[in-house]
């Protein structure tokens, strides 16, 4: 399951298959869906993921200031308040429920690889623009619908159920669908419909490929303790 995630996204996507499918396809990602992935692993990835978010919402709020107009300062803003106020919550609640609390999920030690993609994707925005900024934030926001509905469909385990529902959510999907839109929008606005043969092109699949290496680099790391 690939998803209808919009024309600029999918021409990223398939512009490097095996980064990709390492990320989607990744053990971390198959262990979910199976139920094999240890649960140390997976509690270890979320406390993790909770410092990403953390960072995520900042760069969100870094596109409302990046924004070239109403509509996509009102979409940024809308992750931001996703972000923080739903998607943590599944995070803490988890945590929770094998005993670590919020007090001790917020005074996680951040781990090199998590360091390493948040600050890729803080610093291409503040040293670029709205494109440089979406093209490091789609390999997430994105991916992870992409995998959510693929694993809804191919899980054989009720092990991580809860997780792979979050992001298979008719809501998160339509956020997908809307954050490929605004992606399409701001691509076409700025570069015109020629776009693919503008030198900016290049530097935005770069930012595509480099986020979406790290993020395999992240679940590498889920599995590394």
């Amino acid at each position: 399951m690939t998803g209808d995630y919009g024309q600029v996204f999918s021409q990223w996507r398939e512009g490097c298959p095996e980064i990709w499918s390492a990320y989607t396809r990744h053990a971390f990602v198959a262990g979910l869906g199976d139920g094999t992935l240890p649960r140390d692993a997976f509690l270890r990835y979320l406390r993790q993921d909770y410092v990403f978010l953390v960072h995520f919402s900042r760069a969100w709020a870094l596109a409302i200031v990046k924004s070239d107009n109403l509509e996509e300062m009102k979409m940024a803003s809308n992750l931001v308040h996703a972000l923080i106020h739903e998607e943590m919550k599944l995070h803490i609640g988890v945590c929770a429920a094998a005993g670590i609390s919020a007090e001790e999920l917020e005074q996680t030690t951040e781990l090199p690889q998590n360091t390493a993609y948040t600050r890729y994707v803080l610093e291409a925005g503040f040293s670029g623009d709205f494109l440089d900024l979406m093209a490091a934030l789609a390999p997430c926001v994105i991916g992870y619908g992409e995998i959510g509905a693929r694993l809804q469909i191919e899980n054989t385990s009720r092990e991580y159920k809860d997780w792979i529902d979050t992001y298979a959510h008719p809501d998160y999907q339509q956020l997908c669908v809307d954050v490929a839109a605004l992606i399409d929008n701001a691509v076409h606005s700025r570069l015109g419909a020629g776009y693919g043969q503008t030198g900016r092109w290049t530097s935005l699949t770069r930012h595509f490929e480099t986020a979406t290496a790290l993020e395999r680099d992240f679940w590498d790391m889920g599995l590394s303790g």
